[in-house]
Formats: C-alpha cells, structure tokens, sequence
C-alpha cells in the first residue's frame, strides 16, 4: 500500500470560543454548501489495556452481545497490533499517525520516573486537524499524554481527569500500590479479603462506576452532535478494563473463578528469556505473594469488566441510534494494547512483546463497505491515515502508517505477503530505558533487546504460547537473520535510529551462519 506522506505545517493553538467541559450548548457552523460531498461523522470508542482474545466473537469467554454486534457491521481486523504495550506512547501514536522517536512520546507521562509531561502540542494529531478541517470536535475520558490536551488541541466538548489537572504536574507516586503490595507479603487482605490491587468487588451498581459515568458524557456529547450542522468527531475513551480488575455486582460474580480454564502458559517459568522481563516496573509486578486461586480470581474480575464495558458500549449504540446518526456513523473500536494476568507469570504490562500484551481488538465501521474479516497484520498506527482519508484531514507531517481502506475493500488481497508483518516498539518504562523492537508475521515473531545480551525468537505455528525461545537455537539462526533484517528495514523506513545499533549487533546472527 502506498505510504501517505505528509508535510509538516505550523500548530496554532485554537483561540476561539470553547465550551464548558459538561455543557451540551455548542456553536453551530452553517450548513455544507449545496453539491458538496458532506465529510462522514466519526466516533472512537477506546478501551485501555484490553485483550483481543476474550470477545464472543472471537470464540472468547465473555458473552459480548453488542460488541458482537458491531463486529458484524464492521470489518474485523483480527491480526491488529499495538505499536506500544504502554497507554501514553500508543496513544501518541494513535492519534498523530507517527512513532515515538519522531512525536518525542515514547513514555508513560506524569508517572514514577517519567522523563515527559505530554505530547507537544506541535503534535497536534487528528484531534487539530479535525478542528482546523470544520468538524465538531468532542472528547470524553481517558487521554493520558497531556493535561487539557483535547481542548487546546480544538476539541469542544471535553471531560474527563486531562481537563482537571495542572499542566505542570508532579508525577505520581505509587506509595499506596507499593503498601499493599506489602500487606499482601505480609499475609493481609483488603475489604472481602480481595486484594484490590488485583480484583475488587465495587460498592454499588454500574450506574456508580466511572465507565457509566463515561457513557452518560458520552450521548450527551452525542445529542450534542446531532443536533450540530457540523460533521462530528468524537472520542469516548474508557479506562476499563485497566487493572486492577475492580467491577460492582453483579459482574463481580459473574464468572466463577474455580471454572475459568487458565491458558497453557499461565505462570510458565521464564526461561532464555532477556532479564528484563523479571523487573518490578511498578509495585503490581511484584506476583509472588498470588496464588493460583488469587489469579483465577483476578481474571474473573477481568472476564466481568469485559462484560460490563460490553453494555457500556451497547447504551452508546442505542444512544447513536435514538439521535438518528448511527447508520451513517463511521466507528473505530480500538484498545490501546492487551495485558498480561498471569501468562508467563507475569501481571498488567511490560518491556515485552508477547501477544497478550502485543496483540488488541480493531473493528472498523464504514457504512459504505461490506463487512469482512481481515487477517492481515495491521497497526493502530494505521488508524490516523485511515481517518484522514475518509475526512480529507490536512496535513501535518509524516505518517508512518497506511491506509486501511485498501483492505476494508478489497480484504486480504489488498497487500502481499511479504507485506504482512507488524512492528512493536518499547522503548521506555516509566523512565527505565530498554529500547525492545518486535516484528511478527504469521509464522515467526523475532524481538531485539538492544539492552540485553538476550533477544528473543518464536515459531508462531508451532509455539503460539511462545514458551520457547528459539534465538540461539542454531537450527533457527537464518530465520533470526531474516527477521532482523526484515525489522532493520522498517526501522529505515520510519527513520528510527535504533536501526543503526542493530545492523551492528545483528552481526552475531550473522557470523553464526
């Protein structure tokens, strides 16, 4: 598929008139001129730290009715990637189409040891250039590269914790997180004896929980659009189903923790793996005070979040359709990357690349193309030229993904096998560097660890648990070659300059030959 180049242009910060974060009162344009093609209304439904594998439709444990749903109105990328398996650079990447090194969000912000308070505003993404390009701009929930972000970016409509807080922030400190980590070494127990930095059963009903409290800013932000003679675009970005797996009845007790079946690699050791992976990033990671009984606890709750962000989304489905624009709505159904809950033993997420963290659900909604399946690899990084496309969004730089019209079109067909392969990046933890660059293809997955002396190779069609590691297998050393030179000219492609020191230590592969 053709690359989308685009050309840088300065960022103006919006001056004009901005609404109240909650108010439903917005400025209306005049109507499109008469004979021309009006620009499709758009809604991002995000989720953060949310599995691929656990939807009905994907033969998953979780019934999930309305998402479902969507599924069959939609086309169904089931080998779509995350560029980062953590929230601030995947969102990053997400919304201006470019890679951390070129964006300089490549890490956590306004956390323990950030080196970065947010997203420059030079980066002004898809949220500026929508704004600049006449649409009605709103954004609910979840942002996390940059306090008030939305708003000074052109969005009109904003709530969530980003409006609230300084932009000048110290960052946070997990004190609370690392107390009841020891409480649990100790013995202890909080409230239900649960351990609530790892499931919780909530106080109250749905209606109580922040996830409602997003749906009820979401169709008000709806009802706010219809009503608009603009185009729309909308964001309603949810923090569910993040851990701690904290959920209210009855979806605390929807799954019964003696009869989830664990997968294969559940608490597998670690062996040949880079050191890395047994780091304490942040205080959860620390897993050796959970019993088996604790982790298939912590994955119910997980299954019961699953299950009530489904009817989450099935009240902003409804929402849609009572305002009228739903059929023609164009939707993305997007998390921003999976997450760990016991799988090689390890808990939430990491410098890693394994596909419970790699791997996240993309459902694309175009009402002017057939639903399909797609089993190409894909990127979310391929979303922001995606919507550029359908919105004749102006330039503002490089992009470094593609459009996916192509594939909603024509299915697989669209791109060649040589073409089917997605690149994975971890550069930073919270301030801890590590550099990690992944490719996957169908059938081998190969991860540098520039900080390592270990990388990491799998044969996807015979270990799709990726227990073993197969880098310094000799009777794998050429495909450990191919695939470095392979992710050697991606990094080229993209301008990463991380491609230099691995054509330096790719030479081990080579010499081994």
């Amino acid at each position: 598929m053709k690359i989308l180049r685009l050309v840088e242009h300065s960022f103006i910060i919006l001056g004009a008139v901005t609404l109240l974060a909650c108010t439903t009162s917005v400025s209306v344009a005049k109507a499109p001129t008469k004979g021309v093609t009006k620009k499709p209304n758009v809604l991002i439904l995000m989720f953060d730290d949310m599995r691929f594998d656990t939807f009905s439709y994907r033969g998953g444990p979780v019934n999930t009715p309305n998402i479902d749903e969507l599924a069959s109105q939609s086309t169904r990328f089931d080998y779509a990637m995350s560029t980062t398996g953590l929230c601030s650079p995947s969102r990053a990447a997400f919304f201006t189409g470019r890679w951390g090194h070129k964006t300089g969000l490549d890490d956590n912000v306004e956390l323990y040891h950030s080196r970065v308070e947010s997203l420059s505003l030079n980066e002004g993404g898809l949220i500026k250039r929508a704004a600049d390009s006449g649409y009605m701009v709103g954004y609910v929930g979840k942002w996390h590269i940059g306090a008030k972000g939305p708003r000074l970016r052109g969005a009109e409509f904003v709530t969530g914790k980003s409006e609230t807080v300084p932009r000048k922030l110290k960052p946070r400190v997990p004190r609370d997180r690392q107390q009841g980590i020891d409480h649990y070494h100790a013995g202890g127990l909080d409230g239900n004896n649960e351990k609530h930095q790892y499931y919780q059963t909530l106080d109250g009903t749905y209606e109580d929980t922040h996830a409602a409290e997003k749906v009820r800013d979401g169709q008000q932000l709806l009802r706010a659009a219809a009503k608009d003679a603009r185009p729309f675009f909308g964001v309603i970005s949810f923090n569910q189903p993040h851990p701690a797996y904290r959920v209210p009845e009855p979806y605390a007790s929807m799954f019964d923790p003696k009869k989830i079946k664990l997968p294969g690699n559940f608490n597998a050791k670690r062996v040949n793996k880079p050191m890395a992976q047994d780091g304490i990033w942040w205080p959860w990671h620390d897993v050796d005070h959970m019993s088996e009984a604790d982790w298939r606890k912590s994955r119910a709750y997980y299954y019961g979040a699953m299950a009530m962000v489904d009817h989450a989304v099935g009240e902003i489905i409804n929402t849609a359709k009572e305002v009228g624009m739903y059929d023609d709505l164009h939707i993305v159904f997007i998390g921003d990357q999976g997450s760990m809950i016991g799988e090689h033993g390890l808990y939430d997420k990491g410098p890693y690349a394994y596909d419970e963290l790699m791997r996240i659900p993309l459902l694309i909604k175009d009402p002017s193309v057939s639903p399909r399946i797609v089993n190409r690899h894909v990127s979310m990084i391929d979303v922001a030229p995606t919507l550029a496309q359908w919105m004749s969004l102006p330039n503002d730089g490089d992009v470094d993904g593609h459009s996916l019209v192509p594939l909603m079109e024509k299915g697989d067909s669209a791109i060649s096998d040589e073409q089917d392969f997605s690149l994975y990046a971890y550069e930073w933890y919270n301030g801890a560097w590590f550099g990690v660059r992944a490719i996957r293809d169908k059938n081998f997955k190969f991860v540098w660890y520039p900080s390592d002396d270990t990388d990491e190779l799998y044969n996807l069609k015979e270990d799709p648990l990726e227990m073993t590691n197969l880098a310094k297998d000799p009777n794998y050393r050429k495909v450990a070659l191919r695939m470095a030179n392979r992710l050697e000219e991606e990094l080229i492609r993209i301008k990463d300059p991380s491609f230099e020191k691995l054509n330096f230590q790719k030479q081990t592969y080579m010499e081994l030959n």
